[in-house]
C-alpha cells in the first residue's frame, strides 16, 4: 500500500473553531473572532456600527456585518467532508472596524469566501501513465475500481480462477476440451498506481462513477432526438461516430431498427482513459466446407451435367487465441487445429460432345452490339412477354444456342419470327424481322445468322422482340444473355 490512514484525533468542529478563533494582531484595536461569545454589537455608539474584514490564509476576502454569515459558510463546508479525513482547513480571522456608513458586502463576500475556504481530505488519486485521473476515498476502493473495470469484460469466476493459476506458477496448461474456453491474462493498456492527495470533498467519486469514468472518458451521456427522416447511419456519421460504435452505445439497437420520431438516442462519444485489454484461449468445432469437382465426359452431349457423388462438409477443432481491446477483438491466431472428420468432395459430370442440334446450356447475345430499349414486364396495359434489343452495329440476327427451327415465317403481331427449340428444355423466339435466313426443321449452331432486324407486325420501330422459355414456361431473357 502506498499509503495509509492514521485515526482522526480531533473532531472537524475542533479544527474549524480553532482556525476560526485565531488572531492577527493589528495596533488599531482589539479582534473578534468566529466562535466569539461577545455580542457582534458591543461597544458600538449610536452613531456607528461594527463591520468585519474577513483574511482567508492571510488574504483579504471581503467585509460582513456579522460573523455568523462566515461561520454557516465554514460549517456547510465541514458538512461536505462527510465521512473523509480532513487534511487541511484554511485559517479564517477577522478583523472588526467601526464605521458610520458601512461598506460590508455580504453576498459577494459569501461568494468570495465558497470559493477560497475550501477544506481538503485525504484521499487516494487513481494515476494513469503519470497523471492523476480520478479520487476515491482510499486506496483500498481504488484496488476495487480497478478490480470492477476489468469485471466489465471477464466474470468474477474467470478472474478468480486467473489468479490462482498465476499464484501456482501453472506454466503448462492442458488441452482444451470441445467448445471450452480459458482466461490467459487480463492487463491494462496503461501504467496505474496509486498516490495519496489531498483534494476537495466534491471531487472524490463512488467506486461506481470511477469505473464508469474510467471506461467512458465521462460521466454524462449526450443523447439524441430522432427527427423525421433520420436514419441510425445518418444519426452516426452526423456526431463524429461509425455505425458499430452507435450501436454499441445503443443495446437493442441494430442497423435495422425503425427509429421512432421522438426517440433518443445516446450519442456519446467516448474517449476511454484506459482500456482492458483481455487474453483468451477458445476452442471451437467447426465445419469444413466440401469443394466440387468437375469431371468431363466427352461422350454427353455439351450442356449436360449429372452429379456422381454429394458433397459432405468435414469437421475440425480449432484453438484460437483471441486478444480483445475494451470488448473488442482486435486480434485472432490459430494455434491448433485437428482435422476430425475429412469433408467428401462433390462430384458433378459434364458433357462436352457439341451436337449441332443441341444447346450448350448458355446463350449467346442474339444481336451485334445494341441496347435494351425495352424490358419485359407489364406496359401499355399487357404483357411484354420479352425484351427488345434496338440500334446495332448492323441488323444481323443470330441464333443464342445450338437447336432445331421449329417455326420460320408470319406470326401475327410478332411479324416475321423464328422459334428455335434447343433440346435441352429451352427455346427462344425472334420477332419482328425484316427477312428470314431458315426453315423449319433446319439445324443451326450458336451465332448463325437466321435473319435481319426489322420492324413487321406490331412494331413501332425497326428492333428484335426476344422471348425466352423453359420447360413450356415465360422466363425473364436478362436472367440467362448478358451483352
Amino acid at each position: 500500500m502506498l499509503f495509509s490512514y492514521k485515526k482522526l484525533f480531533t473532531i472537524k468542529t475542533t479544527i474549524i473553531s480553532a482556525m476560526a478563533a485565531s488572531t492577527l494582531a493589528f495596533s488599531s484595536g482589539p479582534i473578534a473572532f468566529a466562535d466569539s461569545n461577545q455580542s457582534d454589537q458591543s461597544n458600538q455608539s449610536n452613531q456607528s456600527a461594527t463591520t468585519y474584514q474577513v483574511y482567508v490564509n492571510g488574504t483579504y476576502a471581503g467585509n460582513v456585518t456579522n460573523k455568523k454569515i462566515v461561520n454557516r459558510i465554514i460549517a456547510e463546508k465541514t458538512q461536505q467532508a462527510g465521512k473523509f479525513r480532513i487534511k487541511s482547513a484554511p485559517k479564517v480571522e477577522y478583523i472588526p472596524k467601526r464605521v458610520f456608513n458601512s461598506t460590508a458586502n455580504n453576498p459577494e463576500t459569501i461568494e468570495t469566501l465558497k470559493d477560497v475556504f475550501q477544506i481538503k481530505v485525504a484521499a487516494a488519486a487513481i494515476v494513469i501513465d503519470g497523471n492523476p485521473v480520478t479520487y476515491v476515498d482510499s486506496e483500498q476502493t481504488a484496488q476495487e475500481v480497478i478490480k470492477n473495470l476489468k469485471l466489465q469484460y471477464v466474470s468474477q469466476d474467470q478472474l478468480e480462477e486467473l489468479e490462482a493459476r498465476k499464484a501456482s506458477a501453472e506454466t503448462v496448461l492442458p488441452p482444451l476440451k470441445e467448445n471450452e474456453s480459458r482466461l490467459l491474462d487480463v492487463r491494462l493498456s496503461k501504467g496505474i498506481s496509486f498516490e495519496e492527495q489531498s483534494i476537495e470533498p466534491e471531487k472524490i467519486m463512488s467506486l461506481k462513477d470511477a469505473v464508469t469514468y474510467l471506461q467512458k472518458g465521462t460521466l454524462l451521456e449526450k443523447k439524441y432526438t430522432v427527427q423525421k427522416g433520420d436514419a441510425i447511419e445518418t444519426i452516426a456519421h452526423d456526431h463524429g461516430l461509425k455505425l458499430n460504435e452507435i450501436l454499441v452505445l445503443n443495446p437493442g439497437l441494430t442497423a435495422d431498427s425503425i427509429l421512432r420520431i421522438g426517440e433518443k438516442i445516446n450519442v456519446t462519444e467516448l474517449t476511454p482513459f484506459i482500456e482492458v485489454m483481455v487474453e483468451k484461449e477458445t476452442n471451437r468445432k467447426e465445419s469444413i466446407p466440401y469443394t466440387t469437382k468437375t469431371v468431363e465426359n466427352s461422350s454427353k452431349p455439351k450442356g449436360q451435367t449429372k452429379v456422381k457423388q454429394d458433397g459432405k462438409n468435414g469437421t475440425q477443432s480449432v484453438t484460437y487465441r483471441i486478444t480483445e481491446q475494451n470488448g473488442t477483438e482486435s486480434k485472432k491466431e490459430i494455434v491448433n487445429k485437428k482435422i476430425l472428420e475429412q469433408p467428401v468432395n462433390r462430384l458433378v459430370e459434364k458433357g462436352t460432345k457439341v451436337l449441332p442440334s443441341r444447346g450448350e446450356g448458355s446463350f449467346a447475345w442474339p444481336t451485334v452490339g445494341g441496347y435494351i430499349s425495352s424490358q419485359m414486364g407489364y406496359r401499355w396495359g399487357k404483357l411484354h412477354k420479352g425484351i427488345d434489343i434496338a440500334r446495332p452495329s448492323n441488323r444481323t440476327i443470330k441464333a443464342a444456342d445450338n437447336g432445331v427451327v421449329v417455326s420460320a415465317g408470319w406470326g401475327n403481331g410478332y411479324g416475321n419470327r423464328i422459334i428455335i427449340d434447343h433440346k435441352n428444355g429451352y427455346r427462344t423466339l425472334y420477332g419482328h424481322m425484316s427477312s428470314l435466313k431458315v426453315k423449319a426443321g433446319q439445324t443451326v449452331s450458336k451465332g448463325t445468322a437466321i435473319g435481319v432486324m426489322g420492324s413487321t407486325g406490331d412494331s413501332t420501330g425497326i428492333h428484335l422482340h426476344f422471348e425466352v422459355y423453359k420447360n413450356g414456361s415465360l422466363v425473364n431473357p436478362l436472367k440467362y444473355v448478358n451483352r
